[in-house]
C-alpha cells in the first residue's frame, strides 16, 4: 500500500465558471484507523454538479473535499467493516479515508454487474432518475416524457428507466449533435435536439408537437419556461436541478405563462436524493436484471487517475462527458 495520501482542497472561491487554479492537491502520511474505524482505499470517485453549488460556500476552504465514492476497506479496527468489503461512502476527492461503520453503505455483490455502476446507475444519479420517475412524477404507461440535460448522468438513467417502465414517447434536449444523436441511437431517446440551435420552445414543439405529460429538469430556465407550455393537463414537472444558473448567478428568472399552471392543473415539485435513501434497495430490485439481460446499461464517460480528478469536475461542468461522469483509480 503506498505510503502516500492525496486530497484535493478548494482554495478560491469562484465567479461564474471554476478554474484548475482555485484547487489544490495536498500530500500527508496515509491515516491509520482508530478504534472502531476503518481505513478505505477509494477506488472511483463520482463529480457531479452539485458540487459546484458547495463551491460558494458549502465546502470549507483549505479542507478536503466531499462527494461519493466507492472503495475496498485496506485496514479495521472494527468487526463491522472486514478488510476486503467494497464500501460507499462520502469521503471523496481524496485517495484515502477513515470511516465509522455508520458512514458507510455495503456494496452488494451481483453477479454480472461492474463496479462502476454503484455510482452511475445503481447509485446516486441513477436513484435520483429513478425517484424522479417513480416517486414524484409518478409515470404512468404511455406517458410521454421530456427531458433537459438529457446527456448527462441522470438524463441518460431517466431515459433508460422510462423506456423500462413502459412510456410513450421520450424526447431529449443536449449541447451538441453528437449527443443528440447519441440519445436516439444509444440511449433509448425518440427524439433529441440540439438546445443551442434555436429557442428551446421552438425545438421542443416541433419534437413533441401534441405536448407532453411529464417533464425532468435537469437545467432550469428556458427548458423550464418551454416545458411549462408544452405539458398537456395534468402535467407534472420534476425539478432536479438547476445547472443552467451554477455559473451564472445573475441571468434573469425563468419566464412562462403562470396561469398554464392553474388552467392545464399542472404539479411542479423538487425533491433531494438524500430525502428517498430508502428506495435504494427497489432500485437494486428494478435496475440489476436488466443490467444483466443487457435491456439496460449504464452510460459512463471514466477518466483515470485521481490526478485528473478536478480536469474531471471542469470537464462535467462544460458539458464534455456523456452519461454519469467517473474517475477511476489508475
Amino acid at each position: 500500500m503506498t505510503e502516500t495520501a492525496l486530497t484535493v482542497h478548494q482554495t478560491a472561491r469562484p465567479t461564474g465558471f471554476p478554474t484548475a487554479d482555485q484547487f489544490r492537491f495536498a500530500e500527508s502520511p496515509v491515516p491509520e484507523p482508530g478504534t472502531g474505524t476503518a481505513l478505505v482505499a477509494n477506488l472511483y470517485w463520482s463529480v457531479d454538479p452539485y458540487h459546484r453549488e458547495l463551491m460558494d460556500g458549502g465546502f470549507a476552504l483549505h479542507a478536503p473535499l466531499e462527494g461519493r465514492t466507492l472503495g475496498r476497506v485496506v485496514a479495521s479496527r472494527t468487526p463491522s467493516l472486514a478488510e476486503g468489503e467494497i464500501v460507499f461512502h462520502r469521503q471523496g476527492w481524496r485517495t484515502h479515508a477513515v470511516v465509522r461503520p455508520e458512514e458507510v453503505r455495503r456494496i452488494p455483490h451481483h453477479p454480472g454487474v461492474p463496479l462502476s455502476a454503484y455510482l452511475s446507475v445503481l447509485g446516486g444519479t441513477g436513484l435520483t432518475a429513478y425517484v424522479a420517475l417513480t416517486r414524484i412524477a409518478r409515470l404512468r404507461q404511455g406517458e410521454d416524457l421530456f427531458v433537459s440535460g438529457a446527456a448527462g448522468g441522470v438524463g441518460t438513467a431517466t431515459g433508460r428507466f422510462a423506456r423500462l417502465l413502459g412510456a410513450g414517447r421520450v424526447i431529449g434536449s443536449t449541447g451538441s449533435a453528437e449527443k443528440a444523436a447519441y440519445l436516439t441511437r444509444k440511449a433509448g431517446y425518440d427524439a433529441a435536439f440540439d438546445y443551442r440551435t434555436a429557442p428551446v420552445a421552438d425545438l421542443l414543439a416541433r419534437a413533441a408537437p401534441a405536448g407532453v405529460d411529464v417533464f425532468v429538469d435537469n437545467v432550469g430556465g428556458d427548458h423550464l419556461g418551454a416545458a411549462i407550455g408544452a405539458l398537456r393537463e395534468r402535467g407534472r414537472v420534476v425539478r432536479v436541478g438547476t445547472i443552467s444558473q451554477y455559473n451564472t448567478p445573475d441571468a434573469p428568472p425563468v419566464r412562462f405563462d403562470h396561469a398554464d399552471v392553474v388552467e392545464k392543473s399542472l404539479r411542479v415539485e423538487g425533491f433531494l436524493v438524500k430525502d428517498h435513501l430508502d428506495a435504494q434497495e427497489e432500485l437494486y430490485d428494478f435496475a440489476v436484471p436488466h443490467l444483466r439481460s443487457g435491456a439496460l446499461v449504464a452510460d459512463e464517460t471514466v477518466i483515470d487517475g485521481f490526478e485528473r480528478i478536478v480536469e474531471a469536475f471542469l470537464l462535467m461542468l462544460r458539458g464534455g462527458n456523456t452519461g454519469k461522469i467517473l474517475v477511476r483509480a489508475a
